[in-house]
């Protein structure tokens, strides 16, 4: 199976930022218990696996580092994964359509400003803002 890599970027709102990484870091890496999701939610609101999604991780581009000029914005959040299916646009729709996945990103998705040119929301298409890759060594 070939995998294709993925690099995505989304802005964090500075109003969120503790909560947010808070959530990610406690929940999703399953040090703690989050009094909004539990982590067996956490599973279901992911679903990465079952849509072919591996080798996931985000990382965090804090402000000042980040030339952000919008004050209400912590920093670059820098999504990065690798996809091993033959059915994006499927897995995709899949996983957009799960209550957990639904559920996270209502949770979510007040917390992040995309980049994307009249984005909206998870739900409604793109969200997170891919980049393009130009240098990689296996």
């Amino acid at each position: 199976i070939k995998m294709k890599r993925f690099c995505q970027v989304i802005e964090l709102r500075k109003a969120y930022e503790e909560e947010y990484l808070k959530y990610v870091a406690v929940v999703c890496v399953h040090t703690a218990k989050s009094p909004r999701i539990t982590r067996s939610e956490l599973t279901g609101a992911l679903g990465i696996k079952k849509a072919h999604i591996e080798d996931y991780s985000i990382s965090f581009l804090p402000v000042p580092v980040y030339p952000s000029t919008d004050p209400e914005i912590a920093g670059l959040l820098i999504a990065s994964f690798k996809y091993s299916g033959n059915d994006l646009e499927g897995d995709m729709k899949e996983l957009a359509a799960d209550p957990e996945t639904k559920r996270w990103w209502k949770l979510t998705d007040p917390m992040q400003k995309s980049l994307v040119k009249g984005a909206t929301g998870s739900a409604d298409g793109e969200w997170w803002l891919n980049i393009r890759e130009v240098f990689r060594l296996d």
